[in-house]
């Protein structure tokens, strides 16, 4: 592997700690922000498996991305989105 792809790997991986060490930050509040969230990492990590010929199916990749199956990590950690955090995505969809 060479030095970039070691770089950008180590990235990735520090990205997933973040998020996992800030599970507060909901998944609508990224999408609200930044137009992605951790569901759009786990369909980039597939897609990219895909282009180099590896299937991974999007459940093993959420669960690769959450720490955890995503059924479980939504129970935990994921309330109801409020009606504030709708109405921006929805605003944000709409564009």
């Amino acid at each position: 592997m060479d030095k970039q792809t070691e770089i950008e790997a180590a990235v990735f991986r520090r990205l997933l700690k973040h998020l996992d060490d800030n599970k507060s930050v909901q998944n609508i509040d990224l999408m609200n922000l930044a137009d992605f969230c951790r569901n759009c990492l786990s369909k980039w990590y597939v897609a990219e498996a895909e282009e180099r010929g590896v299937e991974v199916a999007y459940e093993d990749a959420r669960e690769y991305v959450y720490g955890e199956p995503y059924a479980q990590w939504k129970d935990k950690y994921q309330p109801v989105a409020t009606a504030e955090q709708l109405a921006a995505f929805a605003a944000k969809a709409s564009k």
